[in-house]
């Protein structure tokens, strides 16, 4: 049968263990069609593009308005 631990571990301790274990911090970069910071290999969620190309379409503030009236 598996051996068990002997004594219970310290909340303390268990909170050392756990904060060696975390995500690294994803990589940003610059969105180069509107220049703005965001995520590696992700559409830019400020004008819509990825790869050089427009994959969703975003609408602006002046379609909005034009809109609602």
């Amino acid at each position: 049968m598996p051996q068990e631990p002997k004594k219970r571990h310290s909340r303390q301790r268990q909170g050392k263990r756990r904060a060696a274990i975390h995500l690294p911090v994803s990589k940003l970069v610059k969105c180069p069609n509107c220049g703005k910071e965001i995520i590696t290999h992700k559409v830019c969620k400020y004008c819509g593009f990825y790869k050089g190309k427009e994959v969703v379409k975003k609408a602006k503030k002046e379609d909005k308005k034009e809109e609602n009236k």
